[in-house]
């Protein structure tokens, strides 16, 4: 007998047995997921890319960050921009880390493997401290999505010229996040290899930690985030001890050296008296010389006269007025001797002044590295303050959550039990799912699909819920104490495919490697299951076995609403033109 392939909205009470579960690597993906309710792509995909590979997409735009690059990656799909600018009063630096139109990442798990990636390639934070960040970041983007007064009393104009009002942040939904967004990652000394590389203290605004608390206290990555507070306080503590010892050590470096400077300065000033005199000196010899030449010329026509009127010898007047010219030639001798004595100094004294100009220029450095290492020891003790804090806070929320309080029923004074009583997490397996009824809870008004429930078939409460989201509602099939049908979207490295789901966890285990079409519904006949593939740009009508692997297909194109109806060995559909076709069951030709 046939039976009907799928269902809407209908009940099935189930005696469930244990089946295989979540793989390793799902398992090390989804542990720590923080607060803020993500809706993500849950269900088939067209590809699957490997933890590194995710991861890796990050760590190449971060590695360009690294080496010098302003901006990273392609528009389209993944980038980043790097801005950091002057100081503008308490504003903070950032990286702008933006989802293109083509970005394929629907998960918030994958979304953080890349963030991660890329804080450890830009800034070479440990895998597990940049995974911690990651979770934070996402949360704060999350939080303040398109609060523009936020964005613009927070960070420096650069930044905010970088973002858009409408797509600052992140959604919490998925199929917003290709196009719409540009994340903010707050910026503390943006130096790789410091631990205070990003703005923890901005990571753990107040609202941020108000959202995490709402789930279970998050308590886990409060404390990661407490233990790496202690340690940017203890590396900025130590930070700051080198910076002083190397403040001390410059400073007496340069009073050594602004001593030598003023005992140069001293020389070259007495030298240039001593110069002066000697001009002085050399100018009086001169004029002098002068005098004596004019002399030894009115003596030499005195001589020439004398000497023919026989008052003195010619070799007489001749040895007058050599000594008249060798006075001249010492005047002028120690004239240049001056000047270059005076180029000398100069020149030192330009040395001078560059020594003082730089000395002066030492002492302003140091008076920047003064206020660096104020400001470094007021970090340690902001971060230690921070971190003693947020501590005392986590102790109270884990001894509400002992209590078996809500924390934030306990902070408004009600003993209102713990979140969700009476309910289990998505995924997570219900104590009394042996007699549950299964159900699909459809997420839209204009789209079957939705997810998988488990009610309690005495009150109706929802005991379990699948985290898959994209279950086409009227496909859904019993056979053989496993449940199949077609899940997915076809969006970014989203697939529509055959999926088979754990009757346990409600999650997908299994999944076709053959294009479903998206209006096309599920039929079993036997053990044959039947449904209308894409290949090529064109409609096929294919069969399955349970191991979700095609069979045969016909050779000729189905209506892409095409039905089944099954008649002995025979099955009817419809031909692209929406004529009766009639097929063999088993080959469809």
């Amino acid at each position: 007998m046939r039976k009907s392939g799928y269902l809407c909205a209908a009940l099935f009470i189930l005696a469930l047995n244990p089946i295989f579960a979540q793989n390793v690597d799902r398992e090390e993906l989804e542990k720590n997921q923080a607060a803020v309710n993500f809706i993500n792509y849950e269900g088939p995909h067209s590809r699957l890319d490997t933890v590194e590979q995710i991861r890796n997409i990050g760590y190449q735009l971060g590695l360009s960050v690294k080496n010098g690059a302003v901006s990273a990656g392609a528009n389209n799909r993944y980038f980043v921009i790097h801005s950091v600018s002057a100081p503008e009063g308490d504003k903070l630096d950032a990286d702008v880390f933006g989802l293109g139109v083509d970005a394929a990442v629907d998960h918030i798990r994958n979304l953080r493997l890349i963030i991660q990636g890329y804080l450890q390639g830009a800034y070479d934070y440990s895998a597990d401290d940049a995974a911690l960040l990651a979770r934070y970041i996402t949360i704060y983007n999350a939080v303040f999505r398109g609060d523009w007064d936020f964005y613009n009393n927070r960070y420096k104009t650069p930044v905010v010229q970088n973002l858009t009002g409408e797509k600052a942040g992140i959604s919490v939904r998925f199929d917003e996040w290709p196009g719409q967004t540009l994340m903010t990652i707050p910026l503390g000394t943006g130096l790789p290899g410091s631990l205070s590389a990003i703005d923890t203290s901005s990571l753990t605004d107040e609202q941020v930690t108000n959202e995490m608390r709402k789930d279970g206290g998050g308590i886990e990555d409060r404390q990661g985030m407490v233990d790496l507070k202690e340690r940017e306080a203890d590396e900025a503590t130590q930070s700051a001890t080198l910076q002083r010892e190397a403040i001390a050590e410059e400073e007496k470096n340069i009073e050594r050296d602004r001593e030598e400077a003023v005992a140069q300065r001293q020389r070259v000033e007495q030298e240039q008296r001593r110069t002066e005199q000697q001009r002085q000196e050399a100018q009086r010899q001169q004029q002098e010389a002068q005098r004596q030449q004019q002399e030894a010329q009115r003596q030499q026509q005195q001589a020439q006269q004398d000497a023919e009127a026989g008052r003195i010898s010619q070799q007489e007047a001749r040895q007058r007025q050599q000594e008249a010219q060798q006075q001249q030639q010492e005047a002028q001798r120690q004239e240049q001797e001056a000047q270059r004595r005076e180029q000398e100094l100069a020149k030192q004294q330009e040395e001078n002044k560059r020594k003082e100009a730089e000395l002066a220029q030492r002492e302003q450095v140091q008076e920047e590295r003064r206020q660096e290492a104020a400001a470094t020891e007021e970090r340690a003790e902001q971060k230690t303050q921070e971190a003693q804090q947020e501590r005392e806070e986590i102790a109270k929320d884990q001894q509400t959550l002992i209590e078996g309080k809500d924390i934030a029923s306990a902070d408004s004074g009600s003993g209102a039990g713990a979140p969700g009583a009476g309910t289990t997490q998505a995924g997570a397996v219900s104590p009394s799912a042996a007699n549950s009824l299964l159900a699909v809870s459809i997420l839209s008004t204009n789209s079957p699909l939705g997810r998988l429930v488990r009610l309690n078939p005495q009150t109706g409460a929802t005991i379990q819920a699948s985290q898959m989201n994209t279950v086409n509602g009227r496909t859904v099939t019993l056979l053989g104490g496993r449940i199949l049908a077609i899940a997915g979207i076809d969006r970014g490295n989203g697939a529509i495919r055959l999926v088979e789901i754990s009757s346990d966890t409600l999650e997908m285990i299994a999944q076709g490697s053959d294009d479903i079409h998206p209006q096309s519904l599920l039929w079993n006949n036997g053990n044959d299951l039947y449904a209308v593939i894409v290949a090529g740009g064109k409609n096929y009508l294919a069969r399955f076995n349970t191991n979700l692997e095609k069979q045969s297909q016909t050779a000729v194109e189905v209506h892409p609403y095409a039905s089944c109806v099954f008649q002995g060995d025979r099955i009817l559909t419809q031909n692209a033109e929406g004529a009766p076709l009639l097929l063999n069951a088993q080959t469809l030709r």
